[in-house]
């Protein structure tokens, strides 16, 4: 690996594990840089994924006071997550690379666009008016338990977006609480992420010294994203991250045209 790939990857990285400490969307980020280092398409999603499981998992810690509250929750949408992320695991090896290397521009983009506009979503989503998550009826709840299910496929295939989908279903179930959708969506984000990066590993997708330096970087920018984020706004940060995404996204489709 040269000095070039490791400074790509890492810097990818770092900003990354800011992005994700912050408001998420890392993916957005390390996927193409590791396209652009020269990994195929499929192995750079699978790597990519892999690389930022330790900062899920801090996530995670992070909202651990939070857990008790949405433990009930966390048995009803954990073994459809798990068992969606396994199952977009598995979908992204059935399919042809030709293929995921046509849809790698739109995936980004469509992960662009769910990150800048996430308030839009929000608001379309959040019914808190019509549901509340202490009493929610059967019909509602099997509803948002298919979309998370289909959440879940989607993240276990290419992830970058899922948090904002998660947040969208806990709005589903009237949530008004950000630190406990925060928190439940971290567990749920660990299981879907957890289970596919298993897969990817058994079945030797991850390029493993690409997938270090990613993770190291996106440590060393979780850690910064705390301190970082009294600095600057929210939205100052989406709109920043929404311009590099799209740009990222139009340079993909032009090399995709001029292949």
């Amino acid at each position: 690996m040269s000095l070039t790939t490791i400074v790509l990857l890492g810097a990818a990285g770092f900003l990354a594990g800011v992005m994700n400490a912050i408001a998420g969307g890392g993916t957005i980020l390390t996927f193409p840089a590791l396209i652009f280092a020269g990994i195929p398409p499929i192995l750079a999603n699978a790597t990519s994924t892999v690389a930022l499981l330790p900062g899920t998992i801090a996530g995670v810690a992070g909202y651990r006071r939070s857990l008790p509250a949405v433990w009930r929750w966390i048995k009803i949408y954990g073994p459809i997550s798990t068992f969606g992320g396994l199952l977009g695991g598995i979908l992204l090896t059935q399919t042809p690379a030709p293929l995921f290397e046509r849809l790698v521009p739109f995936l980004v983009l469509f992960a662009t666009v769910l990150f800048t506009m996430r308030n839009v979503f929000l608001r379309i989503f959040r019914l808190e008016a019509a549901v509340s998550s202490d009493a929610v009826s059967r019909s509602w709840l099997a509803g948002a338990i298919v979309f998370q299910f289909l959440v879940a496929i989607y993240g276990g295939y290419f992830g970058a977006g899922i948090g904002i989908l998660m947040l969208a279903t806990l709005g589903l179930l009237g949530f008004q609480d950000i630190h406990d959708m925060n928190a439940l969506k971290g567990v749920l984000g660990f299981f879907i992420n957890g289970i596919a990066a298993a897969y990817f590993v058994l079945t030797g997708l991850v390029e493993w010294p690409s997938a270090a330096v990613v993770a190291i970087g996106s440590v060393a920018g979780g850690y910064s994203g705390a301190s970082f984020a009294q600095k600057i706004t929210q939205q100052t940060v989406r709109r920043l991250i929404g311009a590099v995404g799209i740009g990222i996204s139009m340079v993909l489709f032009y090399k995709q045209l001029r292949g």
